[in-house]
């Protein structure tokens, strides 16, 4: 299996320095980040690890969750995922990723909602991703749209 690779490129200090992630595996793009960006409520134009872990998470359960949802005998038509991820300051020093939130709304043929809330389920639980943020709460809004 492959390994993907992200660099970052870092000057300044943490209030006042910036740096650029490179997506390298894929060559699709360079990002800022910024610390102060980072915090704020706005990102202006500006990622975050916190970003870039809730872009990971939201395509990971995607596939994932396709591939549940046709074991189960369904057909899926579309998946629409968000992932939420907070961060906080954490009591410890420094910052904590404190939850992540997955919703996530599918047209699927021959499939009920029971079905596709339990493949949902199976999924958030599955789903690499998920797999590696096992220490961070991750809850999970499902809803199946005819």
């Amino acid at each position: 299996m492959p390994t993907r690779t992200a660099r970052t490129a870092w000057n300044g200090g943490l209030q006042d320095g910036s740096g650029q992630v490179e997506l390298t595996s894929s060559g699709v793009g360079t990002f800022d980040v910024s610390f102060p960006r980072r915090i704020a409520d706005t990102a202006d134009g500006v990622t975050s690890p916190e970003e870039l872990i809730a872009a990971a998470h939201s395509s990971c359960y995607a596939m994932q969750f396709s591939a549940l949802l046709a074991r189960a005998g369904g057909t899926p038509q579309s998946l629409d995922v968000t992932a939420d991820v907070t961060v906080q300051p954490d009591p410890a020093g420094g910052l904590r990723i404190t939850g992540i939130t997955l919703t996530v709304r599918g047209e699927v043929e021959g499939l009920d909602a029971e079905g596709f809330a339990k493949a949902a389920e199976e999924a958030k639980a599955t789903c690499p991703v998920s797999k590696a943020l096992t220490g961070t709460e991750i809850t999970l809004d499902a809803a199946l749209e005819s």
